[in-house]
């Protein structure tokens, strides 16, 4: 029993030591080719959500949006207010047109032609079969008499024996050809036995059976290798990724915050307290005076436009008469309400 089993035990070990042989170099071959295509991946992967989340995602709410407006929009409103009704219209049209006048012409013409032709058809029917029936007796007694019971007497004495005579010659013929058959398959058979099973069994079962599990160990070992390696790539690069982000950081994020705090910052206030908003004051009170100085120029223009065109207003008198009566005038002392008068300057005629 242990001479039987020995060959069985032999693959195994050797395929442990084959395990042991190729794990470590293939693990670290696979990682170093592997770490750089990982590292590679995970910056594509990194770049693509950034273009799908700041580009593709903006441009295409934009390109639907503008297909919306451009297309759906106007393909609805149109099929709303122009297909619909003109497919109302020509449902209609046809209705009228077509199935009223179909539905006529079946029911009071089609219909009425169909039962009267049915009915002749029915009479002539009728006397087609009874003379059917009558030829169909005279035939079947002809066929009785002329071909049925010739062909029974043939087929009884002459084709009867003749067959079995064939069919006794057939099975001969047929035992004859089976045992040539079954001779040259059996030599076939023994020949390709010898010279291609046995040769083909002995190349699989101690070389290709072999090969195979040292390229299943193989392969399997690779693909273990693979998923390792990938997974540690991974965490290579992860590290790689916020090494790059921390040094990014301490570099330059923060010292632009800083410069951006202690120098920009204080810069801009003083440019903003001490030079920005003084000019834009100056600029606002110059720009102030000088609206008002081109509307005193725009008014003075105006009027010496409408002094030339329509002439000046008329000249004032120095000195108004005494005799001329000005109603607008304030009452005069002697005019006022006085104590013995019962009227006063507004009622006085």
């Amino acid at each position: 029993m242990e001479l039987e089993k020995g060959p069985e035990q032999g693959p195994a070990d050797a395929e442990g030591c084959l395990v042991v042989a190729i794990r470590i170099p293939v693990r670290i071959v696979v990682l170093v080719l592997v770490v750089p295509v990982r590292m590679v991946w995970d910056v594509l992967v990194a770049g693509g959500r950034l273009l799908r989340d700041a580009v593709l995602r903006p441009v295409g709410r934009g390109l639907a949006w503008l297909g919306r407006v451009l297309v759906v929009v106007p393909l609805v409103a149109f099929g709303r207010y122009v297909l619909v009704p003109v497919g109302k219209a020509v449902a209609w049209l046809a209705k009228v047109l077509v199935v009223v006048p179909l539905v006529w012409l079946y029911r009071w013409v089609l219909a009425p032609f169909g039962r009267g032709v049915v009915w002749v058809v029915e009479r002539a029917g009728a006397g087609l079969a009874w003379v059917g029936r009558g030829i169909y007796g005279g035939l079947a007694w002809l066929g009785r008499y002329l071909v049925v019971l010739p062909g029974g007497w043939l087929y009884r004495w002459v084709l009867t024996p003749v067959g079995h005579a064939v069919a006794w010659l057939g099975r001969g013929v047929g035992w004859c050809g089976r045992m040539v058959v079954t001779g040259v398959g059996t030599v076939l058979y023994w020949t390709l036995r010898v010279l291609v099973v046995l040769p083909a069994v002995g190349v699989w079962r101690w070389v290709l059976v072999p090969v195979g599990r040292v390229l299943a160990v193989v392969g399997r070992e690779v693909g273990v290798a693979l998923g390792h390696a990938w997974r540690v790539a991974g965490y290579v690069s992860r590290a790689v990724g916020r090494a790059l982000a921390v040094l990014a950081r301490w570099t330059l994020v923060e010292p632009a915050r800083w410069v951006y705090r202690t120098v920009l910052t204080p810069v801009g206030h003083l440019l903003r307290d001490g030079v920005w908003r003084p000019a834009a004051a100056v600029s606002r009170a110059a720009g102030r005076a000088a609206r008002e100085a081109l509307a005193s120029a725009r008014l003075a223009v105006r009027q010496t436009l409408r002094r030339a065109l329509f002439g000046g207003p008329p000249p004032v008198p120095d000195a108004v008469p005494d005799a001329v009566p000005d109603d607008r005038r304030e009452p005069s002392g002697a005019g006022t309400r006085t104590l013995g008068s019962r009227t006063t300057a507004l009622t006085k005629d």
